[in-house]
């Protein structure tokens, strides 16, 4: 998860990963609802109703022009909202939470149609949906999005096995 502006040295680190694995990937990218699913099996959840919540995330996917263009003719955005819970494995989550994190509640929100995603509150959960959920064949032609997605998966030791069933 970027969580700084990035200098020209990591921009540089970014196109190198993308020169040496863009052509080993294979899109892979996983629906909202199996991110959503992900979630869902992986920690406790308190899924949340509340419309500002969701225009935030409608309105993330129908302002970035890739994401727009990724909802069907006449389909607008499917938000989900939610608190991952601090118990179980979601107590992890806030053990690990970065500092300028500490002390909030960690918030997703899922768009079920075209599967954007947002974390407030945890690097370590974007990590692990981003890395679950994939790339499509319009990120993979992203610099960043590969050099993210290699990061994300060497973080949770998963990039060997991903590149072998590629």
């Amino acid at each position: 998860m970027l969580m700084h502006a990035p200098s020209p040295e990591e921009i540089a680190g970014w196109k190198q990963v993308f020169q040496a694995y863009h052509d080993r990937i294979r899109p892979n990218r996983k629906t909202g609802a199996q991110l959503y699913g992900c979630l869902q099996s992986r920690y406790p959840i308190r899924v949340l109703n509340d419309r500002r919540a969701d225009q935030v995330v409608i309105q993330n996917v129908l302002q970035n022009e890739v994401l727009a263009r990724e909802l069907p003719n006449g389909i607008l955005p499917n938000p989900v909202c939610c608190i991952v819970e601090h118990a179980g494995k979601g107590e992890t989550l806030y053990q690990e939470q970065d500092a300028c994190f500490k002390s909030i509640e960690i918030f997703v929100g899922i768009d079920l149609v075209t599967g954007y995603f947002l974390v407030e509150g945890s690097s370590l959960l974007w990590d692990e949906l981003f890395a679950f959920r994939g790339l499509s064949e319009t990120d993979l032609s992203n610099f960043y999005s590969v050099a993210e997605y290699i990061a994300c998966l060497n973080r949770f030791g998963l990039l060997e096995q991903t590149l072998s069933h590629g």
